[in-house]
């Protein structure tokens, strides 16, 4: 009996040490680091890869993930320093850049991180009063990674950024302040309709100063055309009128000029007289019409002594 027990106590023990040995091999994962103790003293770093350590001697007894995390901030109420209380939360982006540092460094670098971002950001937000609490959010967060980077090295870690994700005021507050923006805006569309009106009464006289400029323009112009037309046609028949006053006075010169005159002077008059003689119609001759020649004679048409001799 005492013989097969102690077969089974040396086979436990050989299948405790076969775990041991077994669980010496460690595969670490991309993006991580496992920090490895020697009889209780850091030993060294494992990276992604198989690994063996020795078993009884090395543990591994911190596991770092090196991939960026996000850790929330709870909320926490704050005091303006116009002594308002507003609840704030936020959340962190960062990551572990030396194992060694965030295992040894610092017990719990989340929950530091976290009570560090929340007592910055109730010092920055003690010194800003309620309205500007909103609008210097990037003041916020700049302070806050600020803060945190400078002990980022000690702890091991890397605070990418901080971003401010809600500013939670009281109803009553938050119901004066909506008051105030209604009235605000109140405010502004009264302004912009006043500007708007404003702007289209300088528009519209605007417009009717350039009608009438336009239209007095276009007048004047009219006037010259009209002028510089009249003057171009007196010119025009003043010219024709000289032109044919010279050609008559060429051709009473030339040779059978006054007889060619004085014909056609005769047919014209001749079909005067034809379209003057109509019913009811007074027409004025002279004593003899038969004496033509003494009448042309006298608007020196023909020679007088011509005239006589008939």
């Amino acid at each position: 009996m005492l013989y097969y027990l102690n077969y089974v106590i040396w086979g436990l023990f050989a299948l405790y040490v076969l775990i041991k040995v077994i669980r010496g091999i460690r595969l670490v994962p991309t993006r991580c680091a496992y920090i490895v103790e020697r009889l209780g003293k850091y030993h060294k770093t494992l990276g992604p890869g198989p690994h063996v350590i020795v078993p009884f001697f090395d543990r591994v007894a911190y596991v770092q993930d090196l991939r960026e995390e996000t850790i929330d901030v709870p909320p926490q109420e704050c005091f303006t320093r116009d002594n308002v209380k507003v609840e704030v939360d936020g959340v962190i982006y960062l990551s572990v850049t030396n194992a060694v540092a965030a295992s040894y460094g610092i017990t719990n670098y989340r929950f530091a991180s976290v009570q560090l971002a929340q007592t910055t950001t109730r010092s920055v937000i003690g010194t800003l009063d309620l309205d500007r609490t909103f609008e210097e959010r990037e003041a916020i967060n700049s302070r806050v990674v600020s803060v945190l980077n400078e002990v980022s090295d000690a702890w091991g870690i890397k605070v990418h950024r901080y971003e401010v994700k809600n500013i939670v005021v009281p109803g009553t507050v938050r119901n004066a302040m909506e008051q105030q923006m209604t009235a605000e805006r109140d405010r502004r569309a009264l302004i912009a309709r006043s500007e708007g009106d404003k702007q289209s009464r300088i528009n519209e006289s605007e417009g009717l100063k350039q009608e009438a400029i336009n239209r007095s323009e276009g007048e004047k112009q009219r006037r010259i055309n009209e002028a510089e037309g009249h003057a171009q046609e007196i010119l025009a028949i003043a010219k024709a009128t000289a032109e044919s006053i010279e050609k008559v006075g060429a051709a009473l010169t030339s040779e059978g000029g006054p007889e060619a005159v004085r014909l056609q002077l005769s047919q014209e008059y001749l079909n005067k007289l034809a379209l003057l003689a109509r019913p009811q119609t007074s027409v004025l001759l002279p004593a003899d019409i038969t004496q033509l020649d003494e009448l042309l004679g006298s608007v020196g048409l023909v020679p007088r002594h011509r005239s006589q001799g008939k």
